[in-house]
């Protein structure tokens, strides 16, 4: 005799990076287990690939979590975080005013969005013939960097350097050899490098904006907090 299936709701969301609404689901028990046993390790790797298995199942395969830029990973896993666990998430931050004194906030996040600049653009002019169309980072571009090395910053502009274009042409990154990518980031002058570090620093970003106060100094401030791992 077969047993009775349940129903699961469905759901949609915009993904930032796109504007294209998609249909989700909550995750089941077996998509949680798979979240906490990743968390319990500890190991980042796990934690990562237990995400991206998650949005891949929840928005029924419509979505390659590898390929999605970071914000839009963060983003779709809070929303599937929200309509499977709760809508409020409580976590411990560090009071700005003192850098010392924890105390809990609770999130709702549904109030979680995608900050995006209207001015923020992937196409970074270099000269006024040569530029560079930027991919954003996903979450295997960064996994495992030390982010400390001054190596890192480096190697995260080339991985998501595209395609480079002059008055003639426009060259695909996969038509470009490693050796001749670290050549031309190399030849770039100071001015030109911090132009591609902007692009980072204004890319969508995944925040949620709120007001502690510290128990201990009554100071209120301003808190930002981002990150996938703060939202869980």
């Amino acid at each position: 005799m077969a047993l009775p299936s349940l129903a699961v709701n469905k759901y949609e969301l915009t993904v930032p990076s796109t504007n294209e609404e998609i249909e989700f689901r909550p995750f089941l028990v077996k998509e949680e287990k798979m979240l906490l046993i990743a968390q319990q390790t500890g190991d980042e790797k796990d934690i990562i690939k237990a995400v991206e298995n998650i949005i891949n199942e929840c928005t029924f395969k419509k979505i390659d979590a590898k390929k999605l830029p970071i914000f839009d990973l963060e983003y779709i896993f809070i929303q599937l975080r929200a309509k499977s666990i709760g809508e409020v998430s409580t976590v411990t931050v560090t009071c700005p005013d003192d850098g010392e004194t924890k105390v809990e906030v609770d999130i709702n996040l549904e109030d979680v969005v995608c900050e995006k600049s209207d001015e923020h653009t992937n196409k970074i002019e270099l000269t006024d013939t040569v530029g560079v169309i930027m991919n954003y980072p996903r979450v295997n571009n960064v996994s495992g960097m030390n982010m400390e090395d001054p190596n890192a910053g480096f190697e995260i502009i080339k991985n998501c350097i595209g395609q480079i274009y002059d008055a003639d042409e426009v060259y695909d990154k996969n038509d470009i050899t490693k050796k001749e990518l670290e050549e031309f980031v190399n030849s770039m002058s100071h001015q030109q490098f911090m132009k591609l570090q902007s692009f980072f620093e204004d890319m969508p970003k995944v925040r949620y904006r709120t007001k502690i106060k510290n128990p201990k100094t009554g100071v209120e401030s301003d808190l930002v907090i981002e990150g996938l791992q703060n939202f869980f």
